[in-house]
């Protein structure tokens, strides 16, 4: 079953949410995060955690500040934001009883569920789909005549998936101060990393790059074929079906059939 809830961030701004309840009592739940300037509602999202839910898990997909039906404004983002909201999400899961939590993210969303895996009390596993790993750098996706207007101004403005967007200075100097591989590398809980072999936006060596880190602890599933959005039905129905049973395999309960490999 799917609810449509909303919950406050630290600030007190509305996030809205998605959440997918279980038949019977909850074997754990997963708190998922979206792509940047996307929402809860892109398919690999959507599939995943309707597995999950099929599976027993109670899910929660929601949108970040800025984005989608939540209040905030998009300028105003930053990793550090983010973070604080998968955290409140977290909570949301432990007041409804919530014993085994883990987390999930797609792209900036990936990102997002391993910084606050290493911050939050209780996270028992995280998995990143089609996440960068080396230095964050955001700054990539800029033109150089964008990166000179916010060099010169403190703001850039840019169009991402038909809407008009802009951003400060804060939000790139903020994700500097995060070390993707190096959280990787001090990660005490199982990681499955998720990546499509065609991703032409984060490319499939960051996926390599997350397992060298820490081969104890990251586990690798690569989608033949698959793009960055792995927007293919049939790449969401097997990505769905291997996270759902590896995050079954971490918290101690049946698969439904699939293997992580």
């Amino acid at each position: 079953m799917e609810q449509q809830i909303q919950f406050e961030n630290h600030l007190g701004e509305r996030l809205a949410g998605t959440l997918h309840q279980p038949e019977g009592e909850p074997v754990g739940a997963v708190v998922a995060g979206h792509c940047f300037t996307c929402s809860r509602h892109t398919g690999v999202l959507r599939h995943v955690c309707t597995m999950l839910s099929q599976a027993g898990f109670m899910v929660l997909r929601f949108d970040f500040s800025g984005n989608g039906q939540s209040q905030g404004e998009f300028v105003q983002s930053t990793w550090s934001k983010q973070i604080r909201e998968m955290a409140s999400a977290v909570a949301l899961m432990k007041d409804r009883g919530a014993k085994w939590i883990g987390l999930t993210g797609h792209s900036l969303g990936a990102a997002i569920a391993l910084m606050a895996a290493g911050r939050v009390d209780g996270i028992g596993a995280v998995c990143r789909i089609a996440g960068r790993i080396s230095p964050a750098r955001p700054m990539h996706f800029l033109t150089p005549l964008q990166q000179q207007t916010l060099a010169e101004t403190g703001a850039v403005k840019f169009t991402s998936r038909g809407r008009q967007l802009q951003l400060k200075r804060d939000f790139f100097d903020d994700a500097d101060h995060y070390d993707l591989l190096a959280a990787t590398r001090a990660l005490d809980i199982p990681m499955l990393v998720v990546h499509g072999d065609r991703d032409t936006i984060i490319p499939v060596s960051e996926a390599h790059l997350a397992r060298e880190a820490n081969p104890a602890r990251v586990e690798l599933m690569i989608v033949e074929g698959g793009d960055h959005m792995l927007s293919r039905s049939e790449h969401q129905q097997q990505v769905g079906r291997v996270v759902t049973d590896w995050f079954c395999r971490q918290a101690g309960v049946p698969v439904t059939g699939a293997s992580a490999g």
